[in-house]
């Protein structure tokens, strides 16, 4: 087990190595899916008593011959409520767990029945359904009954993916069953299984077979009729192929052959899908909602969010009941390189680019046609003014002002039009209803690339490295794009080598499909693609916000970007480069914040530009600015929102410091650690205080080092006027920051009561006399750190009275 100074991370080994002193007990197995147990090679319990210890055990227990971060731990065992020293409580634990157990991945149940029921899934689809299901039956006989991980106050995801596996366990388990002919004894279970999971179609498709083996396909066809109505009412879905392929065999007599039944076209042109569609159900749900209340609904969002399937997944599921009777027409606008050819194009797609009526109509057109350029226009609403259709017109980003123009004529002329858009920005016609596409979310990210990732490496199972697989996952934003580009990687590289050259993605991620227009094989072209419609200062201030850690409010974004940042904000947020998001609470403002993948990219072209050093500097001077004036709220009334601000600004004021630091700007640097250190001290974040303060404190000369000065009395904070700093004001910060590494020691108490360090301690005992006004204040009060470490008890009685009694006359100065 490592210590602390590992990257404070502990390695499950719980058995200490022969020759410490502690007692062999041989191999010990654990049972983790019910109440946390382990029991010796004889059958005999160990004793794991207490709640913590058995909750440290179960979370240890899941990830065997792994590394666990300290934080993590704590979290499994404390959740909300961690001891003040939570390293040492945790330490403590793992000791008492190291003088009797040890263990492997085959020692512990969960790990055993995952292995064991993922065997049995194998073997049942090799066709071997007797070893499958003696496979499976010797899994479920692992669980004890109740619920998984049951010692852990916090067990929900690892809870959830057990309980997941158990319930397919059972569903593979009564597959084999029916494979064996075994349908009578495999009936009860099947049918209460069913009833505690109605929507789940491979179980429902079991209890068809079983029904229709047994004799009772009456019954079986009454049970598709209620799970038919189930799944419209509640997911407004239909039965999948298994079960419309089951219902139509239950409907045929025996020894005849099933009709051949010819699928189910939608309307229109819409082209049929090649891959899976993962996710976005309550998208579609949505999508449709406001195709019923609107003629135009636009889809938003960035480069790769998925926008064109999911428009063509929506347009299909709102078409089921076939709301336009003329169909659901795809018109492709990404390869139109002339605005003005829209008509045309779209009358193309709707194969009505030829068309020709008989009598005077066709001479009028033709007339139309020689004397006005708007003769595609005029056709096209011919063509559509009495039908009723869904017109989905795919990426109008580069040729808005068009599509707009386009939109409105054949939305005002034909009333029986409706259409679906897929942008980066809105088209700006009136009635527009729009709809953004976020990034997928966590599980339905994982999912796409556990999806991809098969299709590229038949063998790739993200379970086996869960941690990069989620990294990946989470770097990419969720952008759907970047993630199957991602997952066809898969095929030289491992997770984990994904993972870690994701600095580099724009190199990483080429090579999407031969088929796909070039702005969509790989993730640079996707970016480019959206930076080549921008304006030169849009780009300017697209790039510039790449300076920002995580998201910013608009005071940042003008500090940033200059006078006229309300109106490129706005822009890039139509343009769906920039993220938008509502205030968690009233009287705050709306927070800004671009994907990672966009920001790398601004960061790339804010290097090309030259202008890093400026935009980076007017960065750090805002937020030193912010830092500065909000410190002293912290000591008054405003206390709570003054912390609220550090809070959400604070990944901003780090990078705005490590960027000082790394430019050895000490003065902008010491302005920033005296403004944050009561913030680090009200939220006990000491390890913030010991970093910064020793690496600002490293940019200058030491003022305690012999022969130490006497300080001058000031009665000026160090920070209460932004830099430079005059002379007086400037050795006084450097003490304070000194005096901040002290206060922050409790993890190097050690070194400080070393002789030296007990020398270094009495000169700054001797810089500051209790008179002085800075002892009066934060950080100079911490002097008292120094006179305790001194070892003296009587003079530290006697000083700090004498402190006490000086700040009286200078408290109104003190703040």
């Amino acid at each position: 087990m490592s210590d602390e100074s590992d990257v404070g991370k502990l390695q499950f080994r719980l058995l200490r190595t022969p020759g410490q002193g502690i007692r062999e007990n041989g191999r010990v197995r654990y049972q983790i899916l019910g109440p946390a147990r382990a029991f010796r090679e004889d059958g005999t319990p160990v004793a794991v008593g207490g709640a913590r210890l058995r909750a440290l055990l179960t979370a240890l227990a899941l990830r065997p011959g792994h590394s666990i971060p300290v934080p993590a731990l704590v979290d499994a065992v404390w959740v909300d409520t961690p001891p003040a020293d939570a390293a040492g409580a945790l330490h403590a634990l793992v000791g008492r767990l190291r003088r009797a157990l040890r263990a492997a991945p085959a020692d512990i149940d969960a790990h055993r029945f995952e292995q064991l029921a993922r065997e049995g899934t194998r073997t049942l689809a090799a066709n071997d359904p007797a070893a499958a299901l003696a496979l499976l039956d010797e899994a479920l006989g692992l669980w004890p009954g109740g619920p998984a991980l049951a010692d852990l106050p916090e067990h929900s995801a690892d809870a959830g993916r057990l309980g997941t596996r158990l319930l397919a366990a059972r569903r593979e388990r009564l597959g084999a069953l029916l494979a064996l002919g075994r349908a009578e004894e495999a009936s009860p279970e099947l049918m209460a299984l069913c009833d505690e999971h109605p929507l789940d179609e491979p179980l429902q498709a079991l209890r068809l077979r079983a029904l229709r083996a047994t004799g009772r396909t009456a019954e079986a066809l009454d049970a598709y009729e209620t799970l038919r109505c189930d799944l419209a009412e509640r997911l407004g879905a239909d039965p999948g192929e298994e079960l419309r392929s089951l219902h139509v065999e239950l409907l045929t007599p025996a020894g005849q052959e099933p009709p051949f039944e010819e699928p189910q076209r939608s309307g229109g042109r819409l082209r049929a899908r090649l891959t899976s569609f993962v996710g976005r159900q309550d998208d579609i749900a949505s999508i449709g909602t406001d195709l019923a209340r609107a003629r135009l609904v636009t889809l938003l969002g960035p480069g790769g969010a998925g926008k064109t399937r999911l428009s063509m997944e929506a347009a299909e599921a709102a078409d089921a009941e076939r709301r336009w009777p003329d169909g659901v027409w795809l018109v492709e606008l990404a390869p139109v390189a002339d605005p003005s050819t829209l008509p045309e194009v779209v009358l193309t797609a709707l194969g009505a680019r030829q068309t020709m009526l008989p009598g005077a109509k066709t001479e009028e057109l033709r007339a139309v046609d020689r004397g006005s350029g708007d003769a595609p226009l005029v056709r096209l609403t011919e063509h559509c003014g009495g039908r009723r259709m869904l017109l989905l017109l795919d990426n109008c980003e580069h040729v808005v002002d068009a599509a707009a123009l386009l939109t409105e004529e054949i939305l005002a002329r034909c009333p029986g039009v409706t259409v679906l858009a897929t942008s980066r920005e809105p088209l700006g016609v009136p009635g527009e209803v729009l709809r953004p596409v976020e990034p997928l979310p966590g599980p339905m990210a994982l999912r796409l690339l556990t999806e991809r990732g098969k299709a590229a490496r038949p063998d790739f199972r993200p379970e086996d490295d869960p941690e990069a697989a989620a990294e990946i996952c989470r770097r990419l934003d969720g952008l759907p794009l970047a993630i199957e580009l991602a997952a066809a990687r898969l095929r030289i590289l491992t997770p984990r080598q994904i993972a870690d050259r994701l600095d580099d993605r724009f190199l990483l991620l080429t090579g999407g499909a031969r088929t796909v227009l070039p702005r969509q094989q790989t993730l640079r072209a996707v970016v480019d693609w959206s930076w080549d419609l921008l304006g030169a200062e849009e780009r300017a201030a697209l790039s510039a916000l790449s300076v920002f850690a995580g998201d910013c409010d608009l005071p940042a974004v003008e500090a940033v970007c200059g006078p006229d940042a309300l109106g490129l904000l706005s822009s890039l947020v139509d343009k769906s480069l920039v993220v938008a998001t509502a205030p968690a609470s009233s009287g705050t403002g709306m927070r800004y914040r671009l994907l990672e993948t966009i920001g790398e990219y601004g960061a790339e072209r804010l290097d090309e530009s030259g202008r890093r050093a400026e935009v980076e500097r007017r960065h750090l001077g805002h937020f030193r600015e912010l830092a500065r004036r909000t410190d002293p709220l912290l000591r008054g009334h405003g206390q709570r929102a003054a912390i609220a601000v550090f809070q959400n600004e604070y990944e901003n004021l780090r990078a705005a410091l490590r960027r000082a630091v790394a430019a050895e700007d000490e003065h902008e640097a010491l302005c920033l650690v005296h403004a944050l250190a009561w913030y680090w001290q009200i939220r006990d974040l000491r390890a913030d205080a010991r970093h910064w303060s020793a690496a600002v404190a490293a940019l200058g000369p030491d003022p305690f080092a012999a022969p130490a000065a006497p300080a001058v009395p000031l009665h000026e904070r160090c920070n209460d006027a932004p830099p430079p700093m005059g002379p007086d004001v400037l050795i006084e910060a450097r003490r304070g920051v000194r005096l901040i590494h002290l206060a922050s020691m409790s993890h190097e108490l050690d070194k400080w009561t070393m002789p030296e360090e007990v020398e270094y301690c009495g000169r700054i005992v001797e810089v500051y006399s209790p008179g002085v006004p800075q002892t009066c204040r934060t950080p100079g009060v911490l002097w008292i750190h120094a006179v305790m470490l001194t070892g003296d008890p009587g003079r530290l009685f006697r000083l700090v009275d004498q402190a006490v009694g000086s700040c009286r006359p200078v408290l109104p100065l003190a703040g």
